[in-house]
């Protein structure tokens, strides 16, 4: 059975100055959730939004906020984003000392919680937190900007932790991040995505279009 994927549009390659009317413009377009990337300039190097611009823009959409938190120490930002209005907050085991129990305040806080493997982060790690995550975010490029090239060994990951989710009988979305386009959407699919962050490929264009484009990916399942 064809799985039509969750998009989930990165307002990292958004328009700044109106990110209000941006967010708006992706659920009138058909998006699914909004992924929205924090970065510190220490654990990525690059710096983007905090929880106040969160806070401003959660009253423009009704769609669920997926928070990547590219932050370290991550722990004592949790609480802030979740009250800016994250519906999912996404972490990565190399942000702090305990994943373990940053997964489980996460959820304390009444939020889905993600963990995140960058390309050299091995996937033994989900074996450890599987009953703990709601997300599982595959970076197929490393990260820290948008607009880099898709890295094709990321599918060989992907099936990796579809595995191992479906060994543990896990509910848990995998998403995938990074060099997300059509050409290659229906092959993270494929793979065992069920969720795709996109955003230099949405932004660029008609914003409805390109996310048809990418709900469609299951009829071409392969890299081109």
């Amino acid at each position: 059975m064809a799985v039509t994927p969750l998009i989930c549009p990165s307002i990292l390659a958004s328009d700044f100055a109106r990110l209000g009317e941006e967010v708006r413009a992706l659920e009138a377009a058909g998006a699914d959730w909004i992924h929205v990337d924090v970065m510190d300039g220490h654990f990525v190097p690059n710096i983007t939004l905090g929880p106040d611009i969160v806070k401003a823009i959660r009253p423009h959409t009704t769609l669920p906020f997926d928070v990547h938190l590219m932050v370290a120490p991550v722990d004592p930002w949790l609480e802030a984003f979740r009250e800016a209005g994250a519906d999912v907050l996404t972490v990565h085991p190399e942000s702090g000392p305990h994943l373990h129990r940053a997964l489980g305040r996460i959820r304390q806080l009444g939020a889905k919680a993600g963990v995140v493997f960058n390309p050299a982060t091995p996937l033994s790690i989900l074996e450890e937190v599987v009953d703990l995550v709601d997300l599982v975010l595959i970076m197929s490029v490393n990260p820290g900007f948008g607009g880099q090239k898709f890295i094709d060994s990321s599918l060989k990951k992907i099936a990796g932790a579809r595995a191992i989710l479906d060994r543990a009988g896990s509910s848990a979305h995998l998403q995938v991040d990074g060099g997300v386009t059509s050409a290659n959407a229906g092959a993270c699919v494929a793979a065992g995505a069920d969720a795709l962050v996109a955003g230099s490929f949405v932004f660029k264009g008609d914003y409805a279009t390109n996310i048809a484009a990418l709900k469609a990916a299951p009829a071409a399942p392969s890299l081109s």
